[in-house]
């Protein structure tokens, strides 16, 4: 059975965002808000929650999942940085943008793209995001919620628990989200290259 939060996205009720990590760790699939559009996300860590996650997106092992992180800190930890990538991710974090990375080793092999063993790395502006990544305490593992045969993500929790309701275990009603995705941006090669404009401002990067 798929429950479903109603939590406030300015002030987000502490005991819920507490049970909700309860069902992160717990190998639960949740649905949540983000200063994009809604997300699904699971442990890091539990191979069985990423498989099922892959599965409701539809998705192989070629597509990046992402990892959601509290700070730039944390990002430093899955992936290579050098200081021009880091003075370009300091400039626009938080914000709706996901940064294709070269992964470290603390970023298990089956999550990290196979052949170019980059990631997906972001930071997000959400609230009710802050507040679970703090309570984790490590980042999340994350992909846009668009579902096979859709062109555009779901923005509306109540039509999110429509349409998963018993493939994911929870969904956080914290509003209405925008409709575009994340901006995604490679930072892999010599210059930043844009592979998908969304809601993150391209010229703050200066593309």
């Amino acid at each position: 059975m798929t429950q479903f939060f109603q939590v406030h996205p300015d002030n987000p009720q502490l005991r819920l965002i507490k049970q909700a990590a309860q069902i992160i760790h717990g190998g639960g699939i949740v649905a949540l808000p983000t200063d994009s559009c809604y997300a699904l996300v699971c442990h890091l860590d539990d191979k069985a929650a990423v498989e099922k996650l892959r599965r409701i997106r539809g998705i192989d092992e070629r597509h990046h999942l992402t990892l959601l992180c509290r700070d730039l800190s944390e990002i430093s930890t899955y992936a290579r940085v050098d200081n021009k990538q880091f003075r370009l991710l300091k400039a626009v974090t938080p914000g709706a943008y996901t940064f294709i990375l070269e992964a470290t080793r603390e970023v298990p092999r089956r999550l990290s793209h196979p052949s170019r063993k980059t990631i997906g790395l972001r930071v997000p502006q959400n609230t009710i995001v802050e507040m679970l990544l703090a309570e984790l305490g490590q980042p999340l593992l994350g992909t846009t919620l668009i579902l096979p045969g859709d062109d555009e993500p779901l923005t509306d929790p109540e039509m999110v628990l429509e349409r998963l309701c018993k493939q994911v275990d929870l969904v956080i009603d914290g509003g209405a989200c925008r409709l575009e995705p994340t901006t995604v941006v490679d930072l892999t090669g010599a210059e930043p290259e844009l592979i998908r404009r969304g809601c993150g401002d391209c010229a703050a990067l200066g593309l």
